[in-house]
């Protein structure tokens, strides 16, 4: 998963500068989008407003794109990494098997939710299964779980978090981009009024324009994205939760069961 990752990587950048471009260009730019077909000239539509932002909003239309691939790869990661079924329906029988010490049942639930936590479960019991008989079970075998277990949370921690930096990075950037869009539209905006003689109207409202829209575009960007990273955010700590509470009860029952009269 971490090498389609890198991979993933290595083809969206690229990707969204060509998507952004040809957006930008055939889209936003076909003539049909402005009146007498002149994308110097006013703007029938959205489309043709945005062409008028100028070259900072083909940047800004790559943002969309990185986000929209990435919110969709975290959508189906977090998706796979939940599992089947309700979480808490899970914890519940997972914590009615260690009361009965039914470790075998452990497996078998792990195999059905097949998500991170199930992972996490498979592994302390697969551990515990291999180290010695349950009679013989001590002190420092139970250290060796607790281990594994930490180790196995801390791989699928890493799952679910990676790519998450990607979709903040490009909400801070689209909205910084678009404040540049801001700023070189009235620096244009003001320098055609301070040209000799009468102001050229043409050139302060294209000044106004760009700035109006890339700045339009780039906010639009980052409250959504900010959207979704906030609701990946919000899965993501109720899985890790879910992963520390079964952790816990796994060694809590263990101790419980083999060292306390």
């Amino acid at each position: 998963m971490k090498n389609i990752n890198a991979k993933l990587a290595y083809i969206v950048l690229p990707l969204s500068v060509v998507v952004g471009y040809l957006v930008y260009t055939y889209v936003a730019g076909n003539p049909a989008n402005f009146v007498d077909g002149d994308p110097k000239g006013q703007a029938r539509n959205m489309l043709g407003t945005i062409y008028q932002g100028g070259m900072l909003v083909i940047p800004l239309l790559s943002f969309q794109f990185i986000a929209l691939v990435y919110i969709i790869e975290r959508y189906l990661t977090l998706r796979m990494s939940r599992g089947r079924g309700d979480l808490r329906d899970f914890i519940l029988k997972v914590k009615s098997a260690l009361s009965e010490g039914n470790y075998e049942r452990l497996l078998q639930l792990s195999d059905q939710q097949r998500g991170a936590v199930g992972n996490v479960v498979r592994t302390g019991t697969e551990v515990f299964l291999s180290r010695k008989p349950t009679e013989q079970v001590d002190q420092k075998d139970i250290y060796l779980i607790q281990k594994e277990l930490e180790e196995a949370t801390q791989l699928e921690v890493s799952e679910l978090t990676t790519n998450m930096f990607i979709l903040g990075t490009v909400a801070q950037i689209s909205t910084l981009v678009g404040l540049l869009g801001t700023v070189t539209g009235m620096i244009q905006a003001f320098a055609a009024l301070a040209r000799v003689g009468e102001p050229d109207p043409v050139g302060l409202a294209g000044g106004i324009s760009q700035a109006l829209v890339t700045t339009a575009v780039g906010i639009t960007t980052a409250a959504f994205t900010i959207v979704f990273y906030n609701s990946f955010n919000n899965q993501i700590e109720r899985i890790t939760y879910t992963i520390d509470e079964v952790c816990f009860s796994i060694i809590h029952s263990l101790k419980l069961r083999f060292f306390v009269d």
